[in-house]
């Protein structure tokens, strides 16, 4: 039975893409770095769907826990056929001058150095098998940018630039290397905004609404599936057409 990997997988985009993946057929590793509760609560509901998953807590800007992450869950699973780099942070909305170092590293260290240590960890057992799929969780502002989202924007920027060179690098050795870019989702990360500053985006999408995360999980899985195996090096937008 096929594994796949979901960082950030205890709640949002996530926690749908894991459901997803479970209810095709796969087993499923929880990565989770503080919400124990909510990555628990997610095994369940997938062992209640009669699918296998497990947890495994790591803070994926650290090296060490993500190749110990990537090591017990070879043990636990015996293969690793799917990643889906999902973690993510983001910081409040705000001119890029009013923010500092910290918070430039704090992000980028999630979403790129993070996104990379996983790779890296799990790269070298698709290497092996001569097959994999990667799957990184970009966003609208990584391809169009955003004003007051800088900092993110540029993160995510490097998500896409990182999914290219890597499509090629990788695709000798039989493993393909997609990108998701979500515009506006209804999850956790996007809970601060009131219910009219999601109207007043909204009128800016085509489809006159925003995402679900289960519409972004079924691109992911698309992209991690057989129907879309002659794809790679890609970014498949899920904004709804932003005008």
């Amino acid at each position: 039975m096929k594994t796949a990997l979901i960082t950030g997988a205890s709640r949002g985009i996530g926690r749908a893409t894991a459901l997803k993946f479970a209810k095709s057929g796969y087993c499923v590793a929880i990565n989770y770095n503080k919400n124990t509760e909510m990555a628990e609560s997610l095994r369940q509901e997938i062992k209640s769907l009669g699918a296998r998953a497990e947890i495994f807590r790591a803070d994926i800007s650290d090296c060490s826990e993500v190749q110990k992450m990537v090591a017990d869950m070879k043990d636990k699973f015996g293969r690793i056929d799917v990643l889906v780099n999902n973690a993510g942070i983001a910081l409040p909305q705000g001119l890029f001058t009013d923010f500092g170092e910290d918070d430039i590293k704090s992000v980028f260290d999630t979403n790129v150095i993070g996104m990379m240590n996983c790779t890296k960890a799990v790269t070298k057992h698709m290497v092996h098998n001569k097959s994999g799929q990667i799957v990184n969780i970009s966003s609208v502002w990584g391809t169009i940018g955003g004003s007051c989202e800088v900092i993110y924007s540029a993160s995510k920027a490097a998500v896409i630039g990182f999914t290219k060179a890597l499509a090629k690098e990788l695709a000798p050795s039989g493993i393909r290397v997609n990108c998701v870019a979500p515009g506006l989702i209804e999850t956790d990360m996007n809970s601060h905004l009131t219910h009219n500053e999601k109207a007043e985006f909204a009128e800016g999408v085509a489809l006159g609404r925003i995402g679900k995360a289960e519409e972004v999980a079924e691109t992911v899985f698309f992209l991690a599936s057989e129907a879309a195996s002659y794809i790679t090096g890609e970014v498949l937008s899920v904004d709804g057409g932003i005008i």
